[in-house]
């Protein structure tokens, strides 16, 4: 008798992976994501009424952008096609096109084309889907895990809408592994199976917000624990560390915003040393290193800045290198730029100036751009005429004095540079210039 006791006693079907067989086949049992498809949403009424275009899935993996694209497959009434990125090619492309518009000709069915990892075509591969986009042949779903506003080629970007897909929480995860337990047809139902809550709770938070990694971890501790003298399968927190591959450092909900917020007030603090213990805390806690590594990112924009702009630089750069080398080696590069935020001078006077152009950018309602920076190409002869009276700062050795801002708003300063780091630079530069500070 096959283990989990399928109704049509597919042997094929019970092979397949828990988070394979559990994968969502209708938007009431879709989870997460309910920026996109709660009720009324854009995206869920134009799947319910078959009108979806052309979009792009983007987002993490194990969030659930394959799943929607296969919702989406067996709601319409087109033709569903699915291709691979990796491995498809331009002859793949071209007969998907072909396959296409004799379907539309033929039957009238619109065809979907799926490409899981879009962003991996290149500019020929995306050339040659392109023209069957703009003229309806085809209706293109990407999936991609990286910004498609950076790794894909612009001329597709531009005829799709972007749907960008969020992380699932802790709690969208906890709900999914329990419903697995308990399903009978297609999840673990069908064992003994006795799952302690906090073992449920690691493998949720470790997962770091990937569905897939959290139903594999939790099939392995299924399939490998041993049943105790009853008959039943019982998983502990022993468990759950062993099959997730990380050792449970406790903290609840509210510790973990604790030491969160001890990071980012270390890094504010010049403590290197509270800040490399406070990051590895989180992580070995089950956070994402990349939510780190992102806090990183903001805190030496906000709270170096202008003291050390090569602070920002360390910092994207560490999560790039991250992103790309992974656990464990990608710590080592955010750890040496954690050290160089916190040693880095200290000025906040970049987010002061934005703070304080975006109040006059909203509240103030000049949006007259003065005569001599306005664009010369196109308006009356009068326009252009005083479109001319542009001073080229370059003409002028790099620096000539001008009103930039609306009349309104012309004597208004936003960046103030601090006497600390690089900015006593800035004030010598802007001294040398005769320029206000």
């Amino acid at each position: 008798m096959d283990l989990f006791d399928f109704s049509n006693n597919n042997h094929e079907e019970s092979a397949k992976p828990l988070a394979e067989r559990m994968r969502a086949c209708n938007l009431d049992e879709f989870i997460g994501q309910k920026h996109l498809v709660a009720e009324g949403s854009l995206l869920r009424r134009a799947i319910a009424t078959d009108r979806l275009g052309s979009c792009i899935f983007w987002g993490p993996p194990g969030c659930g952008k394959t799943t929607l694209a296969n919702i989406i497959a067996l709601g319409t009434n087109g033709h569903f096609i699915k291709l691979n990125a990796v491995n498809a090619g331009v002859a793949d492309v071209k007969k998907a096109v072909e396959e296409a518009r004799d379907n539309l000709r033929m039957y009238g069915k619109h065809t979907y084309l799926m490409l899981d990892e879009c962003h991996r075509f290149n500019k020929t591969q995306s050339d040659s889907l392109l023209p069957a986009i703009e003229q309806g042949t085809i209706i293109f779903i990407g999936s991609t895990t990286e910004n498609p506003y950076a790794s894909m080629t612009p001329a597709i970007v531009s005829r799709c809408r972007v749907f960008e897909f969020k992380r699932l929480t802790k709690d969208d995860i906890a709900d999914a592994m329990r419903k697995a337990i308990k399903n009978r047809h297609k999840g673990l139902g069908k064992l003994n199976l006795r799952v302690d809550d906090n073992a449920i709770d690691h493998i949720a938070r470790v997962a770091g917000g990937d569905l897939r990694t959290a139903y594999n971890a939790l099939e392995l501790a299924a399939l490998t624990t041993v049943p105790n003298e009853q008959g039943v399968i019982h998983i502990t927190i022993a468990d759950a560390e062993q099959s997730i591959q990380r050792k449970a450092l406790s903290y609840n909900e509210d510790s973990y915003y604790d030491f969160l917020s001890a990071f980012c007030k270390s890094l504010r603090g010049s403590d290197a040393n509270a800040a490399l213990y406070y990051a590895q805390r989180l992580i070995e806690g089950g956070c994402d290193p990349m939510l780190v590594a992102r806090r990183l990112v903001v805190h030496s924009a906000e709270d170096v800045g202008m003291a050390d702009p090569r602070a920002l630089q360390m910092a994207t750069s560490a999560m790039y290198a991250l992103e790309k080398i992974g656990i464990p080696e990608g710590m080592i590069p955010l750890s040496e730029a954690i050290i160089y935020v916190c040693e880095a001078e200290k000025s906040n006077s970049v987010v002061e100036a934005m703070f304080a152009a975006k109040a006059d950018a909203v509240s103030d309602s000049d949006d007259r751009v003065p005569a001599h920076l306005k664009d010369t190409s196109y308006g009356s002869a009068e326009d252009k005429a005083a479109g001319r009276g542009y001073k080229y700062p370059h003409s002028y050795g790099g620096y000539v004095e001008q009103q930039y801002l609306p009349d309104s708003l012309k004597d208004k300063i936003y960046y103030v540079p601090s006497e600390r780091g690089y900015e006593k630079e800035v004030l010598e530069i802007r001294k040398h210039k005769g320029k206000k500070n």
